[in-house]
């Protein structure tokens, strides 16, 4: 902490697999002071997220403290539920690969991002690991509806994908196959084609 400022990580969606490694400080090479995560770590199942800080941290909140260790919970923590989702899934991602699988396919997911370029609308395409952002040029006084439209119709031809704002924001499952990942995309360029 040459400056005395704190890196945090949100590692909600980026966490658990999401970047080929098991959390994006790693991808990036980076170790944060404090990181969050929360629905890889049920498999969004049951809610659950937890909080990781180095040991400088922990010590500065135990400094003078009695009785409970970094006191922060609230009524539902630990829950037994939640706790056992967590246990679960940890064992699923280690079973099936699932912290690194992204890696093998994040090639294929970024090629077929970034073949709608030119599709109509499109403005910008960013993608890390397996998540992607494609920004749509907004409509004049009508921010975030052409972006919405492609929400519903995608939805009405069996694929789900999210929106914020003019920007469809994707981040599929780990276990996605390839010709699902083809799918997602060849729906997305359909739908981009079909609006105004």
């Amino acid at each position: 902490m040459r400056h005395g400022i704190l890196l945090i990580f949100d590692e909600v969606i980026t966490g658990f697999g999401r970047l080929g490694k098991p959390f994006a400080s790693q991808h990036f090479g980076v170790m944060p002071d404090l990181f969050t995560t929360a629905k890889g770590m049920t498999n969004a199942t049951v809610p659950m997220g937890a909080v990781f800080v180095k040991d400088t941290i922990f010590e500065a909140f135990m400094q003078g403290a009695e009785g409970i260790e970094l006191f922060h919970g609230y009524t539902y923590s630990g829950h037994p539920l939640a706790c056992a989702a967590g246990v679960a899934t940890l064992d699923t991602y280690e079973e099936e690969g699932l912290l690194t699988r992204v890696s093998a396919i994040e090639k294929h997911w970024e090629d077929s991002a970034h073949a709608l370029r030119s599709a109509p609308h499109v403005i910008d395409i960013r993608n890390c690991g397996l998540m992607a952002a494609i920004e749509l040029e907004p409509r004049a006084g009508q921010p975030g509806k052409r972006a919405y439209e492609v929400f519903v119709k995608a939805f009405e031809a069996g694929v789900l994908i999210r929106v914020t704002g003019d920007t469809i924001a994707l981040s599929p499952p780990l276990i996605v196959e390839r010709a699902q990942i083809d799918r997602i995309f060849e729906c997305v360029g359909t739908m981009l084609r079909s609006v105004s």
